[in-house]
């Protein structure tokens, strides 16, 4: 499981997310996802903690915490939603002609 941090600054990094947690327990892992186009951070990251109880603790500590002039959002991470099928239950053969879509209308 892992702790999701939003609201966070633009400016932030790794290294500053890692020292802030390390004060509540083992950090696992830090991922900061960043965009595309710009290579800045998307002002959310994941945070994996070494037990759940360091979990809990870095919650209960930094949700609503006031760190690089933002109030942080902090929480247990939600499974990832299966993103598949949503435009009539996913591929079924379709692969060649385009349904006449825009087909020699030009």
């Amino acid at each position: 499981m892992s702790i999701y941090v939003g609201n966070l600054s633009y400016e932030v990094t790794q290294e500053d997310l890692n020292s802030v947690f390390a004060e509540h327990g083992t950090v696992k892992r830090v991922q900061l996802p960043t965009d595309r186009e710009t290579g800045r951070p998307r002002g959310f990251a994941f945070v994996e903690m070494g037990t759940e109880a360091e979990e809990t603790a870095a919650i209960d500590a930094l949700d609503g915490a006031e760190w690089m002039g933002r109030d942080l959002k902090v929480n247990k991470a939600k499974p990832k939603e299966d993103r598949g099928g949503s435009f009539g239950g996913g591929n079924r053969g379709n692969s060649g002609g385009g349904g006449g879509y825009n087909r020699n209308r030009y």
